[in-house]
């Protein structure tokens, strides 16, 4: 049973998940507000840094490698310390360490707003991931310490759809700032936002830790899962530009192979894991993780590209861009609530079937727009079912998680889900580049033997390909060929893109398969042994 102490609203401490402190239910809307806003952050830096790579390669003459760094190096450290954020909320307490993060994830987001190279942004991209390993895994953790059992999955739900349509406002609003100001803009958005989040916090959300959280914490486990992921996603990214028989990639990569599996080992034995390997005796638990992990691997490796598509082969301004993705936050948004409900009435399965194979349908259907397509007619539709399915499937899963594990594991069980879905689009990242570039170099290599071009004009495309859709037709390149050309470059792109489409739904579709073979279909929370 918890215990209270009955102090003001702003320190009461919860120290367990079988009820519900009274001052916590009257700040509901409070913890619900801070909690939503703290994960826009993220959320939105995510999706509005996607569409500001065309103008950060065109600024800070960055091929798509660096930008994929840009990317990475973000998702790196979120992946890798998200456990250990988790961790620190149920040691120390959810709202003071949600609250570091909140900080750190501003410090870092204006360092990316002054950054004066690449590699400085690359690295201020990582501060960020530090800090969002803190507050992402945390504010979940806050919502199912303060609410009950039965309002929990709405709760969810609420802050599925006001997250994704905060997030829907990044992009708009990050093409319009990246159009009329400047990339650096995108990055003061979270500043603001930074500002009410502690306000809030301060002032309304309750402590709440897992008193019997006594052991040390896993500092070895997280630095390997670091070093693993690291060493995986650099040899992974840069085997693009040094090819796989490199010996710095072969290095790497078995380098963070040796690292990951010497992580599990570690976990294994250890007293107090940051990975509890023991959660994935719940079927539901590892069921749920295995779809995110497919379910995020398309969904980051596709959404990765598609800006670079629109601005850079279609011809979209930013702000086009940003909006071209509301259809599918929107839909989540305003499904997301009702979504939420669909655990607590049908189970768990059901949902995470129907959603991700309606998920796949909508990645395929990427396939179809060639060079010049119309939006509505060739996108939208695209959009509008993958924005379904994810409905579907993303606060059904959320709930899913919370409820298979014990409720004093719901911090680590956060941090879990979050990490694997976070690892997912790290990796696919890497791995959908490789099938982009390679597709792309192949198509073009076809199309431009077609053209007959002189020797000078063919090195200088070949030393430019690493940018994809960004390559500049050389100059020395007479009038009358540079169109053909320029129609081979973003045709090429096309037909890679609908590779990483592809990819994109068959891995929608083992999502779907995962939840049928591992899923149950009850909607209970799993309780503690011995209860």
């Amino acid at each position: 049973m918890a215990t209270f102490v009955q102090q003001p609203c702003d320190e009461v401490l919860i120290h367990s998940k079988a009820a519900v402190a009274p001052c916590a239910r009257t700040s509901g809307p409070w913890i619900l507000a801070a909690t939503i806003l703290g994960s826009s952050m993220a959320f939105i830096d995510g999706t509005a840094v996607n569409v500001a790579l065309p103008a950060l390669q065109q600024s800070l003459g960055a091929t798509v490698i660096d930008v994929q760094w840009v990317v990475e190096s973000y998702s790196l450290l979120l992946s890798a310390l998200l456990l250990m954020g988790g961790s620190l909320g149920d040691y120390y307490g959810r709202r003071r360490i949600f609250i570091a993060g909140v900080a750190i994830f501003s410090l870092a987001s204006a360092w990316c707003g002054f950054a004066t190279n690449v590699r400085e942004l690359i690295f201020a991209r990582a501060m960020q991931g530090a800090g969002g390993a803190l507050l992402v895994p945390g504010s979940l953790a806050i919502i199912s310490a303060s609410f009950r059992d039965q309002d929990r999955g709405h709760a969810i739900g609420t802050w599925s759809g006001f997250t994704a349509i905060t997030a829907a406002i990044g992009p708009v609003l990050g093409g319009w700032l990246i159009e009329h100001v400047s990339w650096r803009a995108v990055f003061f958005i979270n500043l603001p936002l930074a500002a009410a989040v502690l306000i809030i916090s301060l002032w309304r959300v309750p402590e709440s830790r897992d008193e019997n959280q006594k052991a040390r914490l896993d500092w070895l486990g997280a630095t390997l899962a670091t070093i693993g992921l690291g060493s995986l996603i650099y040899g992974l990214i840069e085997s693009s530009r040094l090819h796989f028989g490199h010996p710095a990639v072969i290095a790497a990569l078995t380098g963070g192979t040796f690292f990951l599996i010497l992580f599990l080992l570690v976990e294994a034995r250890a007293k107090n894991p940051m990975l509890p390997l023991a959660l994935f005796r719940s079927r539901d638990f590892t069921g749920a993780n295995l779809l995110t992990l497919f379910l995020y691997s398309a969904l980051g490796g596709t959404l990765f590209f598609l800006p670079l598509n629109l601005i850079q082969v279609q011809g979209y301004t930013a702000t086009a861009a940003g909006a071209a993705l509301l259809p599918f936050i929107l839909i989540m948004f305003f499904l997301s609530r009702w979504s939420g409900g669909l655990v607590e009435r049908y189970g768990g399965r059901l949902p995470l079937v129907l959603g991700p194979i309606i998920a796949a349908i909508g990645f395929a259907l990427f396939v179809v727009p060639g060079v010049g397509a119309h939006y509505w007619s060739k996108f939208f539709p695209a959009v509008a079912v993958l924005g379904l399915g994810m409905a579907v499937s993303v606060a059904p899963l959320t709930t899913l998680v919370m409820n298979s594990v014990p409720g004093n594991r719901v911090g680590i069980a956060s941090g879990i889900n979050n990490a694997v879905s976070r690892v997912a689009g790290l990796l696919a990242i890497a791995v959908f580049g490789i099938l982009m570039l390679n597709v792309f170099n192949h198509s073009l290599d076809s199309r431009l033997s077609q053209l007959r071009l002189p020797a000078s004009v063919q090195t200088s495309l070949a030393n430019q390909r690493i940018n994809l859709a960004a390559i500049k037709i050389p100059k020395e390149l007479a009038p009358p060929l540079q169109q053909p050309v320029r129609q081979a470059i973003d045709e090429s792109f096309v037909h890679g893109f609908r590779g990483v489409m592809v990819l994109g739904a068959a891995l929608a579709l083992a999502s779907g398969i995962t939840s049928l073979l591992l899923i149950s279909g009850r909607a209970t929370r799993a309780q503690p042994p011995g209860t």
